[in-house]
This record gives structure tokens, sequence and C-alpha cells, in this order.
């Protein structure tokens, strides 16, 4: 069955089953390889996307149901590694093993744009679902709070444009 969404910014169809989760359209359709498999039940987080700005599990959803929308896997948050979050990620060394920082940065980027400088009470509600085996959630927290102190010194010095979160 085709399905046609748009993909970190472009038009893209693919020819599924109905049924195909997202996550495995993302990554053995589309080679979108960033989003991971965790759980499969969508309760650990690392496969989260934003699906029309919203984060989403995409290990649960079915391909049918992103007709017509918008999706952005780690991929379109910035190919570059240049986003407010990727960066704090990398000064702090947030990451140990790595494999749930997709699903924690696209939670964390979804966070910032709700919320553009957020308490710990924020961070902790919104990453609650998000889970990280080697138990990094402070440096998450002190990534986020970076991010969006750099997107505020951005959007100031821009005088009032600042780059994406």
């Amino acid at each position: 069955m085709p399905v046609t969404f748009t993909l970190n910014g472009a038009p893209v169809t693919v020819d599924a089953p109905s049924d195909m989760p997202l996550l495995w359209v993302l990554r053995d359709l589309l080679d979108m390889k960033g989003t991971k498999f965790g759980c499969g039940i969508s309760e650990c987080g690392a496969c989260t996307v934003h699906v029309n700005g919203r984060t989403t599990r995409s290990c649960q959803v079915r391909i049918e149901t992103v007709e017509g929308d918008d999706v952005k896997t780690i991929e379109g948050l910035s190919p570059d590694g240049s986003h407010a979050l990727q960066r704090a990620w990398k000064e702090l060394d947030v990451p140990q093993c790595g494999y749930c920082q997709s699903g924690q940065l696209m939670a964390a980027a979804a966070l910032l744009e709700r919320i553009p400088n957020p308490t710990d009470e924020d961070i902790d509600a919104a990453m609650d679902r998000n889970l990280c085996r080697c138990g990094t959630y402070l440096r998450i927290r002190e990534g986020i709070h970076r991010a969006a102190a750099s997107i505020a010194a951005a959007a100031a010095s821009a005088g009032g444009a600042g780059e994406g979160a």
C-alpha cells in the first residue's frame, strides 16, 4: 500500500504493508538508521520521532496512519550536528553507550519547542518515558538546560530570530 508523507522536509512515498510500523519503514525501507529499536512496545523511547511536531513512538505507529503527515527523525534534527541540543550533548559528553540518544534528543527537541526555558521538573516530566540504561539522566538534563540557554542567546543576539530547537 503506497503511503506518502514528508520525511525530514522532503516528500516520500513508500510501498509497505499498511500495518508495518513506522520504525521499520524508516530503518528498512528508507535507510534512516538513526531511529533505534528498543523494546517494541512503546515503553523505552529509543524509537522516538516527531510526527506533526509531536513526540511519537515509531515502533507502535502503523505506516498507514502517517499518510500526509510531517515526520522528523534524528537525521532531520540537524544533519551536520549543529542543533543546539546536539552541540550540548557533545560538549557535556551526555551519551555513554549512545543507543537511546536519538530518542532522547528528539524528546528534548519537542520539549524545547513547547517550553523554551524548561525547569528541572519540566525536563523530568518530558523525558520520563525515555529510558537510558547507562543512567545519564543528570547529563541529559544539563544538556537540555545548556541547549535552551544557547537557543535563547542566539535569539537575543539575532533580535529574536534564533536557531530552531
